[in-house]
């Protein structure tokens, strides 16, 4: 295949033929390694498309996924209520080497993390010995004193784990953030592979990709591991708020994928501390509860008072040991930004190794050091709250206005234990299919992993790209799309 990697380096024509990645590391066009002959392959194939085709192309994707459902809710926008994720048809492509990489260095943060629950809700001996401030875990809002002292199966308390990761100008992997409490996206992972591999056929065609379709069951038998002891066959269900949540689409998907009950709080009944679920044929015990709704809704008797989402008696039914809910309560903590900072001292603390992902440097503006850091250079820096996600809340310094700048400084005075901040990252970008032609843009990846009694990572994970030129927010809910990410099984 040596003849076709010289063709796809020197052949820049049709849809690259004004392409232009300026000081960018741009993950398909210009790597610093040498490309293994599929990705070249890949590039000598797109090169052969022009506009209109792809276009086309774009538009019966475009109408298939809003045919199929496959929409967001966007609750701050209120002449576009339901949308479908933009998808292009450009892939996100990761070597084998660049997966192993990135899957053992999910799989190791994973770990540590479950570590860090369960250390924090019974002996504490990172916080006795310094390690991470106390206050900044025991006083978080995420932090949960229900769970003190409950033993969990298996310590697993982060059973589905998204990962944040970008990468910089020179093409290293580092760690945005950790989404441990329900982390959403993974059905667009599975939608767009279909979706790619129905538009694109031509493009796929004899590539050895590493699968995507087993998450389901996947996470289904991780769920069944984890079921309370002595339950031969566990019951799971999917828990969701309804059908007014942003990610109900995901919530459906997700039960048909798991071949699972997709339940509401009404659905569910918990008598003699034990769970069950209301079915025609009678109540049916329940052992594995995924629950996609958050802390504050689960229980009325333990937390909102008024929630008509949850269960009531579903936190006793859980301390007593009869169901599993994944994720766990109080797993908050551990995706707090603030807490993100320390996650290389809590890598090392727990297992004795070195971070094999980077953080990007974080500064905690709790602290006096970080918060006058910050201050100083607010104009060069982001600025995130640490209990917000979906790119709510945040400022890029460089791309700001003086009146921004000056009213987010009010803010950040005001609070400043609820920001961090971090350099601007050269951020990656991949070919992207724009008004204007094919273009740069900004994108992320979040590999999501699976644990039971063991770590499974979901091959490749959710690629976002920002559509709007030079943004670098790559969420949905901020106008950012999505692209099929496709792992090179060799």
């Amino acid at each position: 295949m040596s003849d076709l990697t010289d063709r796809g380096t020197a052949q820049r024509a049709g849809l690259f033929v004004a392409y232009d990645t300026p000081d960018f590391f741009c993950e398909l066009m210009n790597r610093k390694d040498a490309p293994p002959d599929s990705l070249a392959l890949v590039r000598e194939r797109l090169s052969r498309f022009d506009l209109p085709e792809l276009r086309q192309r774009a538009g019966a994707a475009e109408a298939e996924l809003y045919n199929l459902g496959i929409t967001f809710t966007v609750y701050t926008d209120r002449d576009a209520i339901d949308r479908i994720l933009p998808f292009d048809l450009i892939p996100h492509i990761l070597t084998a080497a660049e997966w192993d990489h990135v899957e053992r260095g999910v799989r190791q943060r994973v770990t540590a993390i479950n570590h860090f629950l369960w250390d924090i809700y019974h002996e504490k001996r990172i916080l006795k010995d310094g390690i991470i401030p106390a206050e900044l875990v025991l006083g978080n809002p995420n932090y949960r004193p229900e769970m003190e002292g409950l033993d969990v199966p298996g310590g697993v308390y982060v059973h589905i784990n998204g990962t944040d990761i970008v990468r910089d100008g020179d093409g290293r992997f580092l760690v945005l953030e950790d989404n441990a409490r329900t982390p959403s996206g993974v059905s667009y992972v599975i939608e767009n592979r279909h979706m790619m591999l129905r538009v694109m056929p031509d493009l796929a065609a004899g590539l050895d990709l590493m699968p995507v379709d087993e998450y389901g069951l996947r996470l289904r038998h991780a769920l069944a591991e984890v079921a309370p002891q002595g339950v031969m066959d566990p019951q799971v269900v999917l828990l969701s708020p309804g059908i007014y949540n942003s990610a109900y689409f995901e919530h459906v998907f997700l039960a048909r994928e798991m071949g699972v009950p997709l339940v509401e709080g009404r659905d569910l009944v918990v008598e003699g501390g034990r769970v069950y679920m209301r079915t025609v044929a009678g109540l049916r015990p329940v052992h594995s509860i995924y629950r996609r709704l958050n802390d504050d809704f689960l229980d009325p008797q333990v937390f909102n008072p008024d929630s008509m989402l949850g269960v009531p008696g579903l936190v006793d039914a859980y301390r007593r040991g009869n169901v599993t809910i994944a994720n766990a309560i109080g797993t908050g903590v551990a995706d707090d930004k603030a807490v993100y900072a320390y996650m290389p001292r809590i890598i090392r603390y727990y297992l004795s190794e070195e971070p094999i992902l980077s953080n990007v440097d974080t500064h905690i503006c709790a602290e006096a050091e970080g918060l006058a850091y910050t201050l100083a250079n607010l104009d060069k820096l982001v600025v995130k709250p640490v209990g917000e996600s979906g790119g709510y809340g945040l400022i890029i310094g460089p791309h700001a206005t003086r009146t921004e700048l000056d009213e987010f400084r009010v803010k950040l005075l005001a609070d400043p234990a609820n920001y961090i901040s971090q350099p601007v990252i050269s951020l990656s970008v991949c070919p992207t299919l724009c008004d204007a032609g094919v273009e740069a843009r900004h994108v992320d990846l979040r590999p999501f992993a699976v644990t039971g009694r063991s770590t499974w990572v979901l091959p490749g994970g959710l690629s976002r790209v920002a559509l709007r030129k030079g943004s670098l927010v790559v969420n949905s809910s901020q106008g950012g799309g999505s692209k099929d990410t496709w792992v090179l099984a060799s």
